[in-house]
């Protein structure tokens, strides 16, 4: 479904598997990554051991333009964003919150179309070494960038689909990056 969403939008979605992800000889050009939700829980993917085999590639590709859009680790791990280059600790608590943004950002699209008042969202990020972007009306961090060489960086909690607005930004370039 989140790949027919993402094509929807206008731009062309490829699913890369765990084994594909984790292998060094597999390459492929990309303007975005996305990470779905639950990619920490056993129960629902194995993508977790993928991502930390492929922690220096996905360095590299955000180093180079590349966008990452990370969700929701969707289970009890604090160490399930370890794989990103720069800390982030992850609570998990599923369940709607209010969403505030910080201040102004391109990335605000995120939550489009959304009742801002109650948005089905996962967890937390307590610590983390990025900026905050949304916050839920606790101070929870919800939304969470950071610009890494000429790319950037998205941690989001938010249990629901992206916006269709923010996936056609997000989603589409001028410029694919080699992963």
């Amino acid at each position: 479904m989140f790949s027919r969403l993402i094509e929807d939008c206008g731009a062309c979605c490829e699913t890369v598997t765990p084994h594909m992800l984790a292998s060094p000889f597999w390459r492929g050009r990309f303007v975005s990554l996305i990470v779905p939700t639950g990619f920490a829980n056993p129960d629902y993917s194995n993508l977790l051991p993928a991502l930390r085999a492929a922690s220096g590639r996905i360095r590299r590709f955000v180093e180079n333009g590349g966008r990452l859009l990370v969700f929701g680790a969707g289970c009890c791990r604090e160490d399930a964003y370890d794989w990103l280059p720069f800390p982030v600790t992850y609570s998990f608590a599923y369940g709607p919150r209010a969403v505030r943004f910080t201040g102004e950002s391109e990335f605000n699209a995120l939550f489009s179309e959304y009742d801002l008042t109650a948005v089905e969202c996962d967890g937390s990020f307590p610590a983390h070494g990025g900026e905050t972007l949304a916050a839920s009306a606790a101070g929870e961090a919800l939304l969470i960038g950071k610009a890494v060489g000429d790319g950037v960086i998205l941690i989001s909690s938010i249990h629901e689909y992206p916006s269709r607005e923010f996936l056609k930004e997000f989603s589409c370039g001028d410029r694919e990056t080699l992963f």
